[in-house]
């Protein structure tokens, strides 16, 4: 293996283990219990991937899926639930804090940290709590979740390429990435804005649908194609339906059961059933409509094209 790639593989999960560090950090400052340290437990099989992956396997990927982003998500995501549904069910006791959202309340809070250095270390430790709890706790799961999605495009780009994956279908597929997270980000950050205080299987119905969503991340089905392997193997033999269109097949998977469809049915529950209303709800609401039709439609044109192409391939085998 080389050096650059063995630095890669290093950095990309120091990286990963990094950020799930601060989610658990974080944790343990909210709830004031010093028990949540032991989610770091979840770095483990993070650790043991990388000393096999790295000995056995030098550093190199696998080309269907992702083990270091698999156990990225899996040590990270707890933190965010305990985070998410720690705010939703204490919006009401949050004490004044200053939204990042504008350059005037990022300045304060800096100018704040910088009047804490020239003080005695336990006044300092007083305002550096303070300079914490002035940022509110929904910029700080905000942040999480876009460093969270940040992190996962920018790690399969770092992490050394799988067994016959090209740099073709690896950008190809950090392109989807951008786009899947783009949509998850504002599925999330929408979606929960529109809970209501009565309303806590609201919470659990989107998280659970946003971690389920995530699983998009350590596959890679959709785009690296073995379409040459099954032809080399098959030979003269027909080729079926899903060998041939294998990515397309995929990608509509992907979109009906694992991201537009389930964010679909989540918008129009919080609709009818929880009684929220409002211009971008429902234009979200039409865009993953739109999608799943136009998959299914998709999926439609690919059925219907395969049957005269392989009808044509037999008359044409049958011909002496």
């Amino acid at each position: 293996m080389s050096l650059p790639k063995f630095i890669c593989a290093i950095i990309t999960r120091g990286l990963f283990i990094f950020v799930s560090l601060a989610g658990v950090w974080r944790v343990t400052w909210v709830k004031k219990d010093k028990t949540y340290w032991f989610l770091t437990a979840l770095f483990l099989p993070l650790v043991v991937e990388m000393i096999i992956t790295l000995r056995r396997r030098k550093g190199q990927d696998y080309k269907w899926f992702s083990p270091p982003i698999f156990l990225f998500l899996i040590s990270i995501i707890p933190s965010i639930w305990i985070l998410e549904l720690h705010h939703q069910q204490n919006k009401a006791s949050d004490p004044q804090c200053r939204k990042l959202d504008s350059w005037d309340n990022v300045r304060r809070v800096i100018t704040l940290n910088e009047t804490t250095r020239n003080l005695t270390n336990p006044n300092y430790l007083k305002n550096i709590n303070h300079v914490l709890t002035a940022v509110c706790p929904n910029d700080w799961i905000l942040a999480l979740h876009q460093i969270l999605l940040i992190l996962l495009i920018l790690g399969k780009w770092l992490l050394p390429l799988g067994g016959g994956v090209t740099r073709g279908e690896l950008s190809q597929l950090l392109l989807i990435f951008v786009g899947t997270a783009a949509d998850i980000l504002e599925f999330t950050s929408e979606t929960l804005s529109d809970v209501k205080e009565n309303s806590p299987q609201l919470v659990y119905i989107i998280l659970a649908v946003w971690t389920w969503s995530m699983l998009q991340f350590p596959l890679h089905l959709a785009v690296v194609n073995n379409n040459s392997d099954s032809e080399a193997e098959q030979g003269v033999q027909e080729v079926s339906l899903f060998t041939k269109h294998s990515t397309d097949m995929w990608s509509t998977i992907e979109a009906l059961f694992i991201q537009d469809g389930p964010f679909l049915v989540v918008r129009l529950t919080v609709m009818t059933y929880f009684d929220v209303f409002h211009q971008m709800l429902v234009f979200f609401a039409i865009k993953n409509f739109l999608v799943v039709i136009l998959n299914l439609y998709r999926l439609t044109v690919i059925c219907q094209d395969f049957r005269p192409s392989s009808s044509s391939t037999r008359r044409g085998s049958a011909i002496p």
